[in-house]
């Protein structure tokens, strides 16, 4: 008997496993019979097969795994599958922690303290709460971490705060101890995109009606550059490792609605690029809807969301 006439060998049809001609193009992931082996338990042999189907006819479909040469499946050995959302990019791969220390960067005259994995950061100089809070993304691998943050601020005369994942045992943590969402802002959303995208998506397709502007300035310092469009719109970008990043991307309310904080992006991109930088980062409040659409607009997408505690004043 041969094996697609044996009763332990008889599949579903494509139409009970979710593939069909409507998936060339995505990536899949196909359960599929291997003829000629025995499974662990005596029946027959399976694997699967994750890939971007490349076609699909009558007989096959031609699965391109991620590495190796592309494979041809009989629709008959495939006993289940379905598309699967696309693979994130190397960037979106970043975990949140590791993207957060990248950030630092706009801040150059910040030296954070290790508190195991966690870091404590506090600038006399800078009032962003980027910069004076205590990064606590993930396990900190120090048994009396909280004890420690609070007298690390009481010895700085600073508030202590955290910045922690909504939903995490950080955040239990410091809740636990009752702290609460450090101000009445929504939660932070750290986006990132390509930089090579959001430059084109920044230059206009058509040149728009302008009003005369201000020239576009450009203060360097090493690997930090701020940018103003006279007195009327401004923005800051740090480059290191890669990465360049935004932040006090700001337009005056009286000259609002002009394309000036497109146009601060399209400079801070530019230099940026300048430097090879691949990947943009920036944080925005997740209410500030107006500059959400602008990010979006150049591509930027959320990374992770976060939020920040303190003890309650009460």
């Amino acid at each position: 008997m041969s094996p697609s006439a044996d009763p332990q060998y008889v599949s579903h049809s494509p139409g009970q496993h979710g593939l069909g001609p409507h998936v060339v193009g995505r990536r899949v992931v196909v359960r599929r019979l291997v003829r000629g082996e025995t499974g662990p338990t005596g029946g027959p042999a399976l694997t699967d097969l994750l890939g971007t189907c490349l076609s699909w006819s009558e007989d096959a479909c031609v699965v391109q795994p991620e590495s190796g040469a592309a494979v041809t499946i009989p629709l008959a050995d495939i006993v289940s599958g379905k598309p699967v959302p696309p693979r994130p990019s190397t960037r979106h791969r970043v975990s949140a922690g590791e993207a957060q220390r990248r950030a630092l960067a706009l801040f150059p005259d910040l030296r954070p303290e290790p508190l195991g994995d966690w870091l404590l950061r506090h600038s006399p100089a800078a009032s962003a709460r980027r910069a004076n809070s205590v990064l606590a993304i993930g396990p900190s691998g120090v048994a009396d971490d909280y004890a420690r943050v609070v007298a690390w601020y009481a010895e700085r005369g600073a508030r202590p705060i955290a910045a922690v994942l909504p939903g995490s045992e950080e955040e239990d943590l410091f809740r636990g101890h009752g702290w609460v969402v450090e101000s009445d802002d929504a939660d932070t959303l750290f986006q990132i995109a390509g930089v090579a995208a959001a430059r084109r998506a920044a230059v206009p397709r058509q040149a728009p009606e302008r009003l005369p502007r201000p020239p576009t300035t450009f203060d360097e310092d090493g690997d930090l550059v701020t940018v103003r469009i006279g007195d009327r719109a401004s923005g800051v970008a740090a480059y290191a490792q890669d990465w360049v990043g935004f932040r006090g991307i700001e337009v005056d309310p009286a000259h609002r609605r002009q394309g000036l904080g497109l146009a601060v992006m399209e400079a801070l991109l530019e230099w940026g690029a300048e430097r090879g930088a691949t990947t943009a980062y920036l944080q925005v409040l997740g209410d500030n809807h107006g500059a959400i659409a602008m990010y979006e607009h150049l591509g930027f997408g959320t990374h992770h969301a976060y939020r920040y505690l303190a003890p309650s004043r009460r």
